[in-house]
């Protein structure tokens, strides 16, 4: 008598349809969520999903081989489930607000400091904690309600073979893709399945050993090069922070700029200095610029994140220490380090400047603390007031803070420069203005470009009236902004602008490629940002063989 119950549907098959359809729909949009950004709240696509598939097919040749699943194995389905959906959901929604894939071994760490950067409150902080904690407690109830109303109703077995051979025909389908160049995949949403393989390669190749011979880029060749064709003059590499290519491609952003860019080109001329441009593509976008960093420094590809932490285990040779080895003083000035950094004993610089050690007693702007108009004083003040014959030569890296996201609070331009070494710089009523912009990860473009125009100001000015006469500047951006800011589909390259009195130097830029002025080619970068590096060298090294063009 149970075997007849057990065979009869629970009430009908229009009930039976009605009874299975609400918690398939509903597991099937929780994984197939799209965020098509720039917010926080994806929205579930028209397609489906195939891990989905795949668990109904195999649940419903469960119960016809085994009986109704039990606990144990309900609840563990529903903890994958959970645990999918929440991959699914950071993945979309990091590709939607970075513009980048996600990256759980790196973004994990830094989840808590994009908080913070939002100025949010400490409650909301909190709030966002216990979210953490309580969603995916709550998506796995929700997904063990779902699978036993769903493995209550294959208890039917008259649906079993229409379930397994739309499976098939599902499964077939998928298999198919790109055969005869055919889309057969297009109902269905991008699986969640590969997103999880790439975080387990990236973790496999922190943890394994034996790693960096066989995953990192061939380093370039130090070891022959000179700094002859320096002559001896400083070098400042300025890495503007989210400087990127839509601020040349997108036409709305390059005509906001274009008045600050032609003031700085002025200030440079009137100054006595020339530029030239290019644009290289990053290793990251709208984020991550420790990867940038990491790639000019050595020459090699960090276009896998999990390359930068096998990078820093080598011994590989960095531009630092080449121009240590020539008789540089290598000063590294990170107003943006807030705590120790003991990776940066990879690069080997003789000083270390962070956000303590700088020397900074203004206000704190934000977040990030110290204007980048007062970290260039201070690093002027500490390292290039000296006469250039009385000391040695500087090679300094420094990373700006303005134009990194949210952009804002903005501090406002010094015209007196020599009180941004000490702690009246800026006023009461400055700080208050400042403080008072509103941050908006809704509207970020406005606050983008003013953060640039900031940016070029400062850095005119000081080129012409305050930095040293043989100063050699590189200003490269690090990545692309955000893409909500970028715009979805935009290129990962950034500008490179060298500027120098040197016409002989710059010339030698222009043979390899380099554009006079402050606007590059139009067009796609031509080379990756790891073989800059080596151009650099071929540069410095003074020799006309060593550079494409320069060749008798």
């Amino acid at each position: 008598m149970s075997a007849q119950r057990s065979s009869m549907p629970p009430a009908g098959w229009g009930r039976w349809l009605a009874r299975i359809a609400l918690p398939l729909l509903l597991l099937n949009a929780l994984l197939t969520l799209e965020n098509h950004g720039p917010g926080l709240w994806p929205r579930p696509a028209l397609r489906l999903s195939f891990e989905l598939v795949v668990a109904l097919v195999a649940l419903a040749g469960w119960v016809a081989w085994r009986g109704r699943p039990g606990t144990r194995t309900l609840r563990l389905l529903s903890a994958a489930s959970a645990f999918w959906i929440v991959a699914r959901y950071l993945d979309v929604t990091v590709s939607a607000v970075f513009g980048r894939q996600l990256n759980l071994y790196w973004d994990s760490r830094h989840a808590l400091e994009v908080l913070r950067m939002g100025e949010f409150s400490a409650w909301q902080i909190g709030l966002g904690v216990l979210a953490v904690l309580a969603v995916p407690l709550l998506l796995y109830g929700l997904a063990l309600r779902c699978w036993r109303v769903i493995a209550q109703a294959l208890a039917w077995p008259r649906p079993r073979p229409a379930i397994g051979l739309a499976g098939l025909l599902l499964g077939a389908c998928f298999a198919a893709h790109g055969i005869g160049g055919r889309d057969t995949r297009w109902f269905f949403s991008m699986p969640v399945a590969p997103i999880l393989a790439h975080q387990a390669g990236v973790l496999a190749g922190q943890l394994l050993p034996g790693q960096a011979s066989a995953r990192l880029s061939p380093s370039p060749d130090f070891a022959h090069g000179s700094l002859a064709g320096l002559r001896g003059a400083d070098v400042l590499l300025l890495f503007a922070e989210s400087y990127g290519a839509t601020t040349l491609d997108n036409p709305q952003q390059a005509a906001a700029l274009a008045p600050q860019r032609a003031a700085f080109a002025q200030a440079l001329a009137a100054g006595g200095l020339q530029a030239v441009s290019a644009r290289v593509r990053s290793p990251t976008y709208g984020g991550a610029s420790w990867l940038a960093h990491a790639e000019l420094l050595s020459g090699v590809d960090m276009q896998d994140p999990g390359a930068y932490e096998l990078l820093l285990a080598t011994q590989r040779p960095t531009l630092v220490r080449h121009f240590q080895a020539h008789g540089w003083r290598t000063v590294n000035w990170m107003p943006g380090l807030q705590r120790p950094w003991p990776e940066g004993s990879f690069y080997g610089y003789d000083r270390y400047g962070d956000a303590e050690r700088i020397g900074y007693r203004g206000p704190a702007f934000g977040y990030w603390r110290i204007p980048d108009q007062a970290s260039m004083a201070l690093l002027h003040a500490q390292e290039l007031a000296a006469p250039a014959g009385q000391r040695a030569p500087r090679f300094m890296v420094f990373a700006t803070l303005a134009s990194h996201a949210p952009f804002r609070p903005l501090p406002p331009y010094v015209t007196d420069w020599d009180k941004l070494a000490g702690s009246e710089a800026y006023t009461p009523a400055d700080l208050a203005r400042s403080l008072a912009a509103p941050v908006s990860w809704q509207a970020p473009v406005p606050p983008y470009l003013e953060s640039l125009a900031y940016t070029f100001q400062w850095l005119g000015d000081y080129l012409e009236h305050r930095a040293p006469r043989q100063l050699l500047t590189i200003v490269v951006g690090d990545h692309q902004p955000l893409a909500s800011v970028s715009g979805a589909g935009a290129s990962w390259d950034v500008p490179v602008h060298i500027i120098s009195a040197d016409a002989a130097l710059l010339r030698r830029f222009e043979a390899a490629g380099f554009r006079p002025g402050l606007l590059p080619q139009e067009g796609p970068a031509q080379t990756r940002m790891e073989a800059l590096t080596p151009l650099l060298l071929a540069v410095f090294d003074g020799s006309p063989t060593r550079v494409p063009g320069t060749a008798e």
